[in-house]
């Protein structure tokens, strides 16, 4: 008998999903409805593409998201492997090539013999085995599917996207090429960096306080609130004339070279595609009526000729009430071959949301090859998201990004990184462990090559 798996979605969790059970030899559907219906936030029609930011985050040993990368490389997870492949310059975090990256996780899925790409909509969630992970702007029909199986409400946040500049119309006689604390691999900085003195950043928060926003719809007007790890930069601006200098615009660890001086603030730009033609820019994610944002955006030092590859924007995300739903197995409670994952389940992140993917897509391929899914240990960041998000209060639940405050807790270290490289050495060492307990495919050598592993310290 064939063993069937449906997998609803083709983000970073879906693709994921669809790559571990059919590489644990499980014939599997996966459903992407673009680009018949499209979303607010996508563009094309390409499996894992990147709405936001271009950037999976830190790579550094000691940082929660490098850990969450030596697990996810040690369990074979295609979306690593893709951004690996496909990686920009971008100092210390791992950032890819958006279009190559998204291409790259497309050719991979479409060429795989178990996977069928079914370019439809899935209206209504199957009654077979199914991983549902359609994303944070899911359908209309499919959402209404979800809702019918609670009588508990779905919760929201709003998600916003940075602008992105055309690399060539950026003035480098004023911006200056540096990485934060000259951490970059190139020579000169893998960030564009557009310094301002106390006068033109007061005179810019000025100009961002009085733009006009986009206008929501009836129905994202009815309780709306932000995720903070998402801030649009005028709803930053708004609690004090000083919180982007402590936020995105934090000059710390950079110096003018026309001054020798640290600025008062500083707008980065990250490199947005591998040749380097579109850099985006970070943190700035913004409500903003496009015409605005022009107007508002030129009066940062160095981008007052710039042309926008893509205007920022704001839309609605919708994510399931997990702590109510599921179980860490990323299984629906009341269903027992029924699985959620990605940024519905309230995980924040690319990584994160690939990392559900991935344990989805090995319990869904355990449950139909008859073997028990597997919760996996607290101690490793994996485990500890999805503990986070299937344990925490349902009435305040938000969602959550990697980091080390979810994990068990440590006796007193002196210093951050002292302890990130604990947490990291106990978390790998604790997964390599439940892998060979638990028959996982585990690769420890390819774990070991992450910059986030204690054995390249």
């Amino acid at each position: 008998m064939i063993k069937e798996l449906i997998v609803v979605g083709g983000g970073l969790a879906g693709s994921e999903a669809a790559w571990q059970a059919a590489e644990a030899g499980i014939e599997v559907r996966l459903y992407e409805m673009r680009p018949d219906q499209t979303t607010p936030a996508h563009e094309t029609a390409w499996l894992a593409e990147l709405v936001c930011s271009n950037s999976l985050g830190s790579d550094l040993p000691h940082k929660a998201p490098g850990l969450l990368k030596a697990e996810l490389r040690g369990l074979g997870s295609l979306i690593l492997e893709c951004a690996t492949s496909t990686a920009v310059p971008a100092g210390s975090s791992l950032a890819v090539d958006r279009e190559g990256f998204a291409r790259l996780v497309t050719e991979r899925i479409a060429a795989h013999p178990r996977i069928a790409l079914m370019a439809e909509e899935m209206p209504a969630i199957p009654d077979r085995p199914t991983i549902i992970a359609s994303g944070p702007l899911t359908s209309p029909s499919l959402t209404q599917s979800i809702g019918a199986l609670t009588t508990r409400d779905h919760l929201y946040f709003y998600d916003a996207v940075s602008p992105i500049v055309q690399a060539e119309t950026i003035d480098m006689s004023i911006a200056f090429r540096q990485s934060r604390y000259d951490k970059g691999e190139q020579e000169e900085g893998d960030y564009i960096n557009c310094p301002m003195n106390r006068e033109e950043y007061e005179a810019f928060v000025e100009a961002l306080l009085s733009a006009e926003t986009i206008t929501l719809k009836q129905f994202e007007r009815e309780d709306p609130h932000f995720f903070e790890g998402c801030m649009p930069i005028e709803a930053l601006a708004a609690r004090g004339r000083d919180a982007l200098a402590f936020g995105p615009m934090r000059p710390v660890g950079l110096i003018d070279p026309r001054t020798g001086r640290r600025p008062h603030a500083v707008v980065q730009l990250r490199q947005d595609n591998l040749i380097g033609s579109l850099f985006n820019i970070v943190g700035f994610q913004t409500n903003l009526k496009w015409g605005d944002q022009k107007r508002v955006l030129r009066l940062i030092p160095g981008l007052a000729g710039a042309e926008f590859a893509r205007f920022g924007m704001m839309h609605r995300n919708t994510y399931i009430n997990a702590p109510a739903m599921l179980q860490p197995t990323m299984q629906y409670r009341n269903r027992a071959d029924l699985f959620f994952a990605g940024q519905i389940v309230g995980v924040e992140g690319y990584v994160g949301n690939a990392g559900t993917g991935l344990l989805a897509g090995i319990n869904a391929a355990r449950l139909l090859q008859g073997a028990h899914p597997v919760i996996l240990p607290p101690a490793t960041m994996l485990g500890a998201l999805c503990h986070y998000v299937t344990h925490s209060a349902v009435k305040d639940f938000q969602p959550m990004k990697a980091n080390f405050g979810i994990l068990p807790s440590l006796p007193p270290r002196p210093g951050k990184e002292e302890r990130g490289r604990y947490y990291a050495e106990r978390a790998l060492t604790t997964l390599r462990r439940f892998a060979r307990e638990h028959g996982l495919r585990y690769d420890p050598a390819v774990a070991a090559m992450s910059p986030a592993s204690p054995a390249r310290e």
